[in-house]
């Protein structure tokens, strides 16, 4: 047998889901998956999605850092940017711009610092 990796899902710290959910579903488009709460009164873990792009965001202050960065691979950056833009959030107004190893790249950095960045590789 072979070792085989399925998915990966990263953690990002959050500090509200009121203003995650305003970031992640109002203007990213995700939806969310699930809510937990440990119990009444304690910080909140959710899952939101879009696509085949999972990510799990926790008010728990031991389960990420703030400021983290992650990579996302995908097809059709240009679109997703005339949607985002389209939607004229007033704390995020991200670039679109051609790096110089050949990728379309759009970064957004969400209300608690995590970059977010959406890559597509040029056609080869």
């Amino acid at each position: 047998m072979s070792v085989s990796f399925t998915r990966t899902i990263p953690i990002l710290r959050i500090f509200s889901v009121e203003k995650a959910k305003e970031f992640y579903i109002g203007w990213l488009g995700f939806k969310i998956d699930w809510e937990h709460h440990s119990a009444k009164n304690t910080p909140q873990y959710i899952q939101v999605s879009r696509g085949n792009l999972v990510l799990h965001l926790s008010e728990n202050h031991g389960d990420a850092c703030p400021g983290s960065t992650v990579c996302v691979e995908m097809h059709g950056i240009e679109e997703f940017h005339r949607e985002i833009l389209a939607k004229d959030y007033k704390y995020n107004r991200p670039g679109l711009e051609q790096t110089p190893w050949k990728t379309k790249c759009s970064e957004v950095i969400d209300p608690f610092g995590n970059r977010i960045r959406f890559n597509e590789h040029a056609a080869t």
